[in-house]
């Protein structure tokens, strides 16, 4: 039951995400995992995910919630949506002013798993939302 394996990964992804525990998720990536960042482009390793993870600690604070992952049936591909529920904490570079606002977004994600990691992570979400919601 590789899907049932690979669910189980990805639901403990998002459970590291949700505790703020970035070690955890280094942890289930593969060591030339490709990150393609939201309306960026793409990070390859865990060096650089754990920059990002990072720099995402110090900028934001997140909590995703009504989060549903797909798997396909062999396993070696998946899908969440979600609600992301975050507070702006720090002024990240050519986006608005932090000043502690809130927002609520939602956003979905991509990936690849191979031998029980997560081999790739395409994220999504609409930017222009999320500008405007902070900018209020």
């Amino acid at each position: 039951m590789p899907n049932a394996q690979s669910l189980a990964l990805l639901n403990r992804y998002y459970a590291a995400f949700n505790a703020g525990d970035t070690a955890t998720m280094v942890a289930l990536v593969t060591d030339d995992v490709a990150h393609d960042v939201n309306q960026g482009g793409r990070r390859t390793g865990k060096a650089l995910f754990t920059e990002f993870n990072a720099h995402m600690t110090r900028c934001y604070k997140e909590t995703l919630t009504d989060i549903v992952v797909f798997v396909s049936e062999d396993g070696t591909r998946g899908a969440a949506e979600f609600i992301v529920n975050g507070t702006y904490l720090a002024s990240d570079e050519g986006l608005p002013e932090a000043k502690g606002q809130t927002y609520r977004l939602p956003a979905g994600t991509f990936f690849d798993i191979r031998d029980g990691q997560i081999a790739r992570i395409t994220t999504y979400y609409n930017l222009e939302d999320w500008i405007a919601q902070v900018s209020a």
